[in-house]
């Protein structure tokens, strides 16, 4: 499981993680990425980032931000843990190198 900072207060978390099933207390929460001033504004005071997402490319978006701290994804959706974030990044058609 990879591991994100929680802003600065020094507890590491997962990067994508169920709703309800990790403390985010003091985090700014958000339903998605659109608002780049405030993920900077709050990742400059050191405030934890948690974006919830329900699709593949929703978590692809919010964990291509590095403010991001973790990912909240429905409970119905656990199968978004499993998520090869190199393969939807990248694709398979890599060429080796």
């Amino acid at each position: 499981m990879r591991e994100r900072w929680f802003g600065a207060t020094g507890r590491r978390v997962p990067e994508i993680a169920v709703e309800g099933e990790l403390d985010v207390e003091g985090a700014l929460v958000l339903d998605d990425v659109s608002d780049a001033t405030g993920l900077h504004v709050a990742h400059q005071h050191g405030t934890p980032v948690v974006v919830r997402a329900s699709s593949p490319d929703d978590v692809k978006a919010a964990l291509a931000r590095p403010e991001v701290s973790t990912v909240l994804v429905p409970p119905e959706r656990r199968d978004l843990l499993d998520l090869d974030l190199r393969e939807l990044t990248y694709g398979t058609d890599r060429a080796a190198g």
